[in-house]
């Protein structure tokens, strides 16, 4: 009689689980369990805090409520847990993120001091961070080549769920109780295995409306030419491996796997700089003036609001406050605007971002501001500057995003509704109840361009 505890973190789901076959395979009793981090909590927005209750209240229904939770430093918590019932190993899926390895790390000392071990099964990820690197050991800070060798290298295909797995857990084991969910304004995305499986599949065989369709509609924010599960992906409701396995030879099946390969990129570049999850990854740009004072925390108050003016951005901003999500292209164009017509650090957005994203994810955050702010991972940065108007033009061609969420803007024409406030186009002029320009793109970007190229 073997015991051994299953510690659940990013993982929430039976199916393609390494660390659940693993340890329901080599021991006889297997505890489930979920430790409610209060250090994690308290950096947590309310969004992603409520779909994690909901995925982890549909995973215990799936054990039959045999889920035990306790709350507290996970330290302290799974090395006492482990004493408390004996158990030889604690399974983990791996976690990679800069806090997670030093908690793991410091568990499993502690562990082994009792004379038990932590066991890291599987991870997040198709290719574990750290795995791909160039002939001569070191890593890649370009996607393009990191992507055909994260390829080149391939990944399992998905497992089963354990065929009835007898879990010892609730009421035998002792359980602090479920996190308490807090109250949000809106509907979260599919948070069980079976409805994220239906939201994919749903989405995968739409035709030229859904995955057949995604190189051509996966940059209109105003349709539904995304799989929307980046939440799923965040919480390991569903395995990046198990979408991988339905792709087909196709140009838009294949770049939906290039942008799962941007998540693990990124993943990638935070586990070999872990100070990069909020310091710039290229440290030249250390010193790029930034305005401050009260003009600059107006303007950023503004662009968290979704009143700067541009109807595309506000449009976004709104979005994100309203959904707990926002639109990849429009995440891109918000984020240039903050760190180049406002000229703010992109840490003020990651922070507002992390705050409000169900699918708030360190890595992918920071480094998708990264990019945008030209002081991450690409070879010629500082001269991309988004025009809101040209981009809400091209990607919002109808205004019908831009109509959704900023209402005051829906009697306006297409020819109009981006630039509002633009006289020289008929029809022309700022809504009441809407705001003028916070700012001269024109000018900003000037500014913007001038004040990088001083830190070349």
């Amino acid at each position: 009689m073997t015991r051994a505890i299953m510690w659940f973190r990013r993982d929430l789901r039976l199916t393609d689980n390494s660390a659940v076959l693993a340890a329901l395979a080599e021991h006889s009793d297997v505890i489930p369990v979920f430790v409610v981090d209060p250090h994690l909590m308290k950096n947590a927005g309310a969004p992603r805090v409520a779909y994690m209750c909901d995925a982890l209240a549909a995973l215990n229904a799936s054990m039959g409520g045999a889920l035990v939770f306790r709350h507290g430093d996970p330290v302290d918590v799974i090395v006492d847990l482990a004493k408390e019932l004996d158990a030889s190993d604690v399974y983990i899926a791996r976690d990679f993120a800069p806090y997670g390895r030093r908690r793991d790390i410091e568990i499993a000392e502690r562990l082994v001091s009792q004379g038990r071990r932590l066991r890291g099964v599987g991870s997040p990820y198709a290719v574990a961070p750290g795995r791909v690197m160039k002939d001569d050991g070191t890593s890649y800070s370009v996607f393009t080549p990191f992507s055909k060798r994260w390829l080149a290298l391939g990944w399992d295909g998905p497992q089963p769920a354990p065929r009835d797995p007898q879990w010892l857990g609730v009421p035998v084991v002792r359980s602090d109780g479920a996190p308490l969910r807090p109250e949000i304004d809106f509907v979260l995305p599919p948070h069980d295995e079976e409805s994220v499986h239906d939201q994919w599949n749903e989405f995968r065989l739409r035709g030229a409306e859904g995955l057949d369709g995604y190189v051509e509609r996966r940059n209109e924010p105003g349709v539904a030419g995304s799989s929307r599960l980046s939440a799923a992906l965040r919480w390991g409701i569903v395995h990046p491996r198990q979408l991988i396995a339905d792709l087909l030879p196709d140009r838009s099946h294949d770049v939906f796997r290039s942008e799962l390969a941007w998540r693990e990129f990124y993943a990638d570049v935070l586990f070999r700089f872990p100070d990069t999850g909020w310091r710039n990854l290229n440290r030249k740009l250390d010193g790029l003036v930034h305005d401050s004072g009260p003009i600059a925390e107006a303007r950023f108050a503004a662009w968290c609001r979704g009143e700067t003016g541009y109807p595309i951005v506000d449009a976004g901003m709104r979005e994100l406050v309203q959904t707990g999500w926002m639109h990849n292209r429009v995440r891109m164009i918000v984020a240039s605007f903050l760190v180049k017509d406002l000229h703010l650090p992109w840490q003020w957005g990651a922070r507002f971002f992390m705050k409000h994203l169900v699918d708030g994810d360190l890595a992918s955050n920071a480094h998708g501001w990264q990019w945008t702010a030209g002081t991450g991972t690409d070879a010629s940065p500082y001269f991309r500057v988004f025009n809101p108007i040209l981009q809400g033009e091209r990607y919002d061609a109808a205004g019908d995003y831009v109509r959704r969420f900023v209402p005051e803007l829906a009697g306006l024409s297409a020819a109009v509704i981006h630039a509002p406030f633009d006289s020289k186009r008929k029809g022309s002029g700022v809504p009441l109840g809407y705001v003028a320009p916070i700012v001269d793109h024109g000018v900003e970007r000037d500014e913007a361009l001038a004040r990088y190229k001083a830190r070349e």
